[in-house]
């Protein structure tokens, strides 16, 4: 895999055993977090197919709903999405960077639900889309999830677009760990320290408590004694524009679109579908419920992308 913007809390490579992504097609989706839908329709396969079978540099942005199936909720989607089970909203940037409690927050409530979130596996969407790039038909992946379920997938011509919570950098010095290695020294500063969380969240926390949360200790960057973030855009904050530059590239080196999985409403993702209009690259959408760039689309269908993606033979 490789990925732009390293110099700028970007991306390194995350090695996965490969054996793991064979084994994820024999399992059944995840429907909790999956709005209602309809099976594909067999007009709807057919223009999907019709769609990809004439790309040949197909550049390809994922959203949360692509992980869904996987057991992943996304923010926005309709009735099963976190704005609509709770009241809760992610972190802000400005929050995690200038509070220390916002921080022991945080990371509580990571630490909590780290295990879980780690092991989601990628379904059959990311796995046809890895199949897709090994047949040479998906030019460059993007995605703005951070759950590194495409690397676990095995796609490699991709950019995480928001990062990816398997890393974590510090803020003061730049270096780089896995996330694996934080959640070992989570545990020996808090050896006695025990939460039941509630609820999951897209960004893999769980729902706790402030009592829960006060006696929760957070390390400091063993190489300079920095603040240690998780290397992802947060809210409020905006993608490097090394990274975006980048990805601007590979969309010039593509002849058509696929947005997989997302409703586009924030601006990093939607200006990659701007520019591929202002290119006059064809677009199609697959995402169950409305998008911001349904108007731009030459094709838009609202079926579940584990469910569609596999139906499409490249030839």
């Amino acid at each position: 895999m490789f990925c732009a913007g390293r110099a700028a809390g970007g991306c390194t490579t995350l090695r996965f055993h490969r054996s793991r992504s064979y084994s994820v097609a024999k399992t059944s989706p995840n429907l909790t977090f999956v709005p209602a839908s309809s099976p594909p329709d067999p007009t709807e396969v057919e223009e999907l197919q019709h769609f990809i079978s004439h790309s040949q540099r197909l550049f390809v942005m994922t959203g949360a709903g692509i992980s869904t199936e996987s057991g992943i909720p996304d923010y926005r989607s309709e009735g099963v999405g976190l704005y609509a089970r709770t009241d809760r909203r992610p972190i802000q940037h400005a929050q995690f960077v200038h509070s220390a409690s916002a921080r022991q927050r945080y990371w509580a409530r990571n630490f909590v639900g780290w295990p879980k979130f780690s092991s989601h596996q990628p379904n059959a969407a990311h796995l046809a889309l890895r199949n897709w790039e090994r047949l040479g038909k998906l030019h460059w992946l993007v995605t703005q999830n951070v759950d590194a379920l495409h690397s676990k997938a095995g796609s490699q011509q991709m950019t995480e677009l928001h990062g990816c919570t398997h890393r974590v950098f510090c803020l003061g010095c730049g270096d780089q760990t896995p996330r694996s290695e934080l959640q070992e020294r989570f545990e020996a500063m808090n050896p006695t320290w025990t939460a039941e969380g509630h609820g999951v969240a897209p960004d893999g926390d769980v729902f706790l408590t402030e009592d829960q949360v006060r006696y929760f200790r957070v390390p400091t960057c063993s190489k300079c004694g920095g603040i240690l973030k998780p290397n992802v855009t947060f809210f409020g904050d905006s993608v490097s524009r090394e990274r975006v530059d980048f990805v601007h590239q590979r969309l010039a080196e593509s002849d058509s679109v696929l947005v997989v999985g997302s409703s586009l409403q924030v601006y990093s993702g939607y200006r990659f579908a701007l520019a591929a209009h202002e290119k006059k690259l064809p677009i199609a959408i697959l995402n169950i419920g409305p998008t911001r760039s349904d108007h731009l689309a030459s094709l838009k269908l609202n079926s579940r992308c584990g469910e569609l993606l596999p139906l499409i033979a490249l030839q």
